[in-house]
């Protein structure tokens, strides 16, 4: 599209001395026939950055257009199949150095470069473009980041003493890694220490993987775990291959479960599964909830050990199985994984083979089918989802043979029933309702290798339960303005046991306005003193102001009829800082039991640096003080520097922007570029598009960023470097001149330094803001034509004592000669 010539009037800039010569602004902000590399947005929506091409169309007609070819027409998803044999042939030509417009090769399209902004904005009708998901990103436009260490930790101090006892216990989690291309090192590990005992080094995890785009597959080789959609997951350490629902747009993809539990003081939080201690951190007295858990597809209930101030624990399961196994029509998921079992327990490491897959054949039926071959072990399984109007239904066989050295074989079947569904009419969510049925023969891969160490070791008496039977249920049901309840639970019995595992919770939340109220039951059977326990737990929330900064009170019943204990609570929590960086909580608190009763007090306050999250806590009761604290973050190191930040996760975008020290990351509260100009954001989402904008209210002086916000999706575990183009122009300077008759200066006429560069304007009263000033004097060009008596010279001088200041020294007087 050709931009119109308008001609400015300068009659309205009356008042200002002599006119100045507006001609040039007559065209808009011109570009020059070149390539660039620039971002595009097509109707609106960015799309990468790529490289752009804007040449003159027509000889000396000042007519500067960008032109397209067929790479450039694909990356924009246009549907090449719909485009007329005239716009084909103008395409083939484009690849011989014709200029090609695209009006030209799609009707009712516009093309706009802004220089300025570096960007390319295309209009584009619909029915011109190929029918892509929504939240497609074109692999094209994945990026791979550039070469990185990473060095991600979580440190946690917790101290607890009394009358003659006290124990420290120490945490340090890390996970590091290096990036090299697509190829990501990571490893994965822990250390605990207890005062007065050992040092215990984990290590969870070490592999090297990449992604493969053309197969929507991850390849790793080393520590991993199968990804459990057929089988129960289990931990290999060999290779795998699997498909990545990742790469798929979020609207067609298709699970870490949310852990909530409720803390009498400042209390330690572990969450474990297989032995493995996945998760730690420190809680504030009242009912917490922890959502983001790794979803790296581990198998098996997760085990929750809340240790509290005084040293005693509450221990809790949460189910985690798969959903329903539904895909959508025509996608296809697989994983295969080949090595020796990963279980800390065991005396010895089997060689183990899985394969899975599930076909989405069409709206209605989904099939799925898998296998394990493993040292003295076979096991297949098929079964079907089906998606109707009255829910999701899954059901599946799997039959099993496992071999023994000192007992009789083994052979046996299970039969596992799920259903899922929303009940429109009620808005009820039944998120999973799922019953199995296992024979006395049947093992599962993990029951079968721990038999099957323990009787080597003639020790098979000692085999924990095997499954018989076992019933889910996870219910969500809106009240609207009311509010929500759910349910949740399961109880599962065994062949070698008498007793069951039984647990389930019922809780109801609602708000009106500020005021929040929640109400929970929650009833589960103790295994080691053979009966029911039931704890009851209320709690309302309200602000105590009005403001952003307010605090929050919150008052709690607790009573758990396991030793007949009551507890009240009151809390006051709240958050200060532009950010919200600093947090802070008290809490004071009554127990009553046995006719007996104790109180204790605890505080706890955070703070998230630029650079670290920093959390301490203390507290004390009826015979005991507690204190602890912890660090949490990531340093990352690149071909361009080195940076901290407080997040963690898994992908990574570390910013440049040269000389805008100090500036806000608008996106990322909190985050601010360092003295180097970097910053480091964590948890990006890879292969969807993500966003980085910077706050410009928070840049030095006289430095100014050629464009705020940048786009960018980075493949999985990358580091993706986002530069910001900067200019620095200097510190800026204010001056006050006239000409030697006495009137002002032109408004809007350029200042020019002795190298020809532009280095500021004329404003209103003659004032002048100069930027780049390197000393207290020196001599400036104004000019505000092309004539002779259109510029002056400007000789200026700054006080010293006014140079020394910190805001922009003025000059009282001064002439432009």
């Amino acid at each position: 599209m050709q931009i119109a010539a308008v001609e400015f009037n300068q009659d309205f800039l009356p008042g200002f001395g002599s006119k100045i010569d507006i001609s040039r602004f007559n065209k808009g902000n011109l570009a020059l026939p070149g390539d660039y590399r620039a971002a595009l947005y097509v109707n609106d929506v960015w799309i990468g950055v790529v490289n752009v091409a804007l040449r003159e169309i027509g000889k000396g007609t000042n007519n500067v257009q960008p032109v397209f070819n067929k790479d450039l027409l694909q990356r924009m998803g246009v549907d090449m199949t719909r485009l007329s044999e005239e716009a084909r042939l103008k395409l083939d030509q484009a690849d011989f150095g014709t200029s090609v417009l695209l009006p030209d090769l799609v009707a009712a399209s516009m093309a706009t470069f802004d220089m300025g902004e570096q960007r390319l904005d295309v209009s584009l009708p619909q029915v011109a473009l190929s029918r892509n998901a929504r939240g497609w990103v074109d692999p094209k436009f994945w990026d791979d980041g550039v070469p990185a260490a990473i060095l991600q930790y979580n440190a946690n101090v917790f101290h607890t003493g009394g009358a003659g006892y006290s124990s420290t216990q120490s945490y340090l989690g890390l996970n590091a890694g290096m990036n090299a291309g697509p190829w990501r090192l990571r490893l994965n590990g822990n250390v605990t220490h207890t005062s007065g005992g050992d040092t215990d080094v984990q290590s969870i995890q070490a592999y090297v993987q990449r992604g493969f785009e053309p197969i929507k597959s991850q390849l790793t080789v080393g520590d991993s775990f199968t990804d459990g959609s057929v089988f129960d997951s289990f931990g290999v350490r060999g290779i795998q291959l699997g498909t990545d629902d990742r790469m798929y747009p979020e609207s067609l993809r298709g699970y870490a479960p949310v852990v909530r539990g409720m803390a009498n003081s400042n209390a330690k939080v572990q969450i474990k599964q297989n032995g493995n201690i996945i998760y730690e951190t420190t809680v504030s007295p009242g009912p917490f909830e922890i959502s983001d858990l790794y979803a790296t597809g581990y198998g098996g209930d997760l085990q929750v050990v809340v240790t509290e101030a005084d040293g005693s624990q509450h221990i809790s399961s949460v189910p985690y199985s798969s959903p329903v196994n539904a895909l959508r029509a025509g996608r296809t998921r697989y994983n295969l994984a080949a090595g020796v079992y990963r279980n800390s327990s065991l005396t010895t490491s089997p060689l183990v083979f899985e394969a899975s897959a599930q076909h989405g054949f069409n709206n209605l039926l989904t099939g799925y089918a898998g296998a394990i071959v493993a040292e003295g072990y076979m096991s297949a399984a098929v079964g079907a989802a089906l998606n109707t109007q009255f829910g999701a239904f899954g059901l599946d066989v799997t039959e099993t043979v496992s071999r023994f050295e000192n007992q009789p074989d083994r052979y046996g079947q299970s039969i596992r029933a799920s259903y899922s569904h929303l009940i429109a009419p009620t808005n009820t969510n039944l998120t999973l309702a799922a019953y199995r049925y296992s024979t006395a023969g049947f093992l599962s891969f993990t029951d079968a290798m721990s038999l099957r160490d323990l009787d080597r070791q003639n020790l098979a008496f000692a085999m924990p339960g095997v499954q018989k039977g076992r019933l889910q249920l996870t219910l969500n049901q809106s009240l609207n303005q009311w509010g929500s309840v759910y349910l949740s639970g399961y109880t599962q019995n065994y062949w070698n046991k008498r007793s069951s595992d039984t647990q389930f919770q019922f809780g109801y939340n609602a708000s009106m306005g500020r005021v929040g109220l929640g109400l929970s039951v929650s009833r589960e059977y103790d295994v080691d003193q053979s009966r029911w326990s039931n704890r009851f737990m209320l709690n309302l929330s309200i602000p105590l102001g009005m403001d952003a900064h307010a605090p929050t009170s919150m008052t709690s019943y607790t009573h758990d009829t396991r030793d007949g204990s009551s507890q009240y609570q009151e809390s006051v929590t709240g958050t200060l800082g532009e950010d919200n960086q600093f947090n802070y909580g008290v809490t004071a608190a009554r127990t009553e039991a046995n006719g007996a009763g104790s109180n204790n007090i605890s505080a706890n306050a955070g703070y998230l640096s630029p650079f670290t999250q920093v959390r301490v806590n203390a507290g004390q009761g009826n015979g005991y003080t507690q204190a602890g604290g912890g660090l949490s973050g990531s340093v990352v190191a690149w071909p361009g520097g080195l940076a901290l930040t407080p997040s963690t996760g898994d992908s990574f975008a570390v910013i440049e922007a040269k000389d805008a020290a100090g500036a806000r990351i608008a996106s990322q509260p909190g985050i601010r570029l360092d003295p180097f100009g970097h910053a480091v954001i964590a948890g990006m989402n890879p292969y969807s598009l993500n966003s980085v904008e910077i706050d410009t209210k928070g840049l030095p002086a006289g430095v100014q960023l050629s464009t705020t916000e940048q786009h960018f999706s980075p493949t999985a575990g990358a580091v993706v470097r986002v530069k910001f183009d900067t200019e620095n122009k200097g510190k800026p300077t204010m001056l006050r001149i006239k000409r030697t008759n006495g009137e002002p200066l032109p408004f809007g006429a350029d200042v020019i330094d002795a190298s020809g560069k532009v280095v500021g304007n004329v404003a209103q009263g003659g004032r002048l803001i100069v930027y780049g000033a390197k000393d207290n004097s020196g001599e400036l060009t104004v000019k505000w034509g092309n004539k002779a008596d259109q510029s002056c010279q400007l000789q200026y001088k700054i006080p010293e004592a006014e140079g020394r200041k910190s805001a922009l020294p003025v000059l009282a007087q001064g002439e432009c000669r």
